[in-house]
């Protein structure tokens, strides 16, 4: 498609320096210009509004407890199914175990994530959380999906707000934001194959925010989607959030590719064949454009075990405020691809990381308070004395 033109370029330009809300039509007009420089410069005025010269992150660890899944999300090389060579589920005390192996650098957050695993029972969850919450008392729980959530209603017969209510006693300091993907039904109906949707992934975090819990919204780009199912899914959010307020944070996650490393040498991407994952530009653009169209949100982040280092470093010219954790066996997406990047960033590489990008990091807990705010950024004349770090 064309780019759009100068005056239609003006127009956009006029209402995001007036502070004006974007509508659909707007949304998809920025996805349509490919001048990227213009994008960037938008959604850095937007994100400097908000958020200044600082980048947020946090010292987290990632613990996936079992990868055996009841659904096969066409998207999804973390799923196994019960027997297969290797899926897992971590028993209680197995799981604390490798979490308090995690346990340094003055670790934050413990980002729970797992599979609809068919026989575990619903008290298995409540009472994990509790036991790591008894082995690591000043480690914030961020765990389970919407859809997990409403996975633990169906398996236990009680409603969500039982189940958050058991989980919170337990520890639960905030669900995470996945299942999202995207959320039109044109779209969602090739690649979900779970039945949590709209209606339910909504209707949990609605519930989640008026129990006081500030949980994050996520968006899968890059597969068979266009730009105005990823306009209508960041439109959504942001209704839900004028209405309860309880989103911190936006992260656009991109879809990867299966480069199977699995035991059995299976693909389980399905839509592998007619996707192509997207490029740094496509990245970008999504960055830029979320910025600007979720206006009500605080931070937007950029996960950058799924992007590379290099797209994350440019990602905060693009909108981003936050550049995730310093995370430990990541399975989620290396199960997929590992796009060149590493598996763990230790805090020192990202205040660099941040630093080189000439922005001031801040390190914030799983509810963004400010845990402690770093040096300003040295001058780039300074910064060019010695050499620079090559990020991956």
């Amino acid at each position: 498609m064309a780019d759009v033109d100068a005056g239609r370029k003006r127009e956009l330009e006029e209402k995001v320096y007036a502070g004006e809300r974007l509508d659909h039509t707007d949304g998809v007009d920025l996805y349509a210009s490919d001048d990227l420089a213009w994008l960037g410069r938008l959604a850095h005025h937007r994100r400097t509004e908000l958020n200044g010269d600082r980048v947020m992150f946090n010292v987290n660890r990632h613990l996936n407890l079992t990868n055996v899944c009841s659904a096969s999300c066409a998207y999804c090389s973390f799923q196994r199914k019960p027997g297969e060579k290797d899926a897992y589920t971590m028993r209680i005390d197995e799981a604390v175990r490798k979490a308090k192996e995690m346990e340094d650098e003055q670790l934050t957050e413990l980002h729970i994530v797992n599979g609809l695993h068919p026989t575990l029972p619903w008290r298995y969850y409540p009472k994990v959380l509790r036991e790591l919450k008894a082995a690591l008392p000043n480690v914030k729980l961020k765990a389970f999906t919407a859809t997990e959530v409403q996975w633990f209603e169906k398996i236990s017969g009680l409603p969500a707000d039982e189940i958050l209510d058991e989980l919170m006693d337990a520890g639960l300091e905030s669900l995470t934001g996945g299942g999202a993907e995207i959320f039109d039904w044109e779209v969602r109906q090739h690649i979900v194959d779970h039945a949590c949707h709209w209606e339910d992934w909504s209707r949990i975090h609605r519930l989640a925010h008026s129990k006081g819990l500030r949980t994050p919204s996520t968006m899968l780009y890059g597969h068979i989607e266009e730009p105005r199912h990823r306009v209508d899914h960041v439109l959504r959010l942001r209704e839900l959030q004028d209405e309860t307020g309880g989103f911190t944070v936006f992260i656009p996650l991109r879809y990867q590719h299966d480069f199977v490393d699995s035991a059995d040498g299976k693909i389980r991407n399905r839509i592998q064949e007619r996707t192509t994952m997207a490029a740094p530009a496509e990245s970008l653009k999504t960055f830029a454009v979320s910025r600007l169209l979720f206006d009500n949100v605080p931070h937007v982040k950029c996960f950058w075990v799924m992007h590379g280092l290099s797209v994350a470093q440019l990602s905060l010219n693009f909108g981003v405020d936050d550049l995730d954790g310093s995370v430990v066996e990541y399975k989620i997406t290396h199960d997929a691809d590992s796009y060149g990047t590493p598996n763990t960033m230790h805090r020192e590489d990202l205040l660099h990381l941040i630093w080189d990008a000439g922005f001031q990091p801040v390190e914030r807990d799983t509810r963004y308070q400010v845990v402690r705010e770093y040096d300003r950024p040295p001058a780039l004349a300074d910064r060019r004395a010695e050499p620079q770090q090559i990020w991956a």
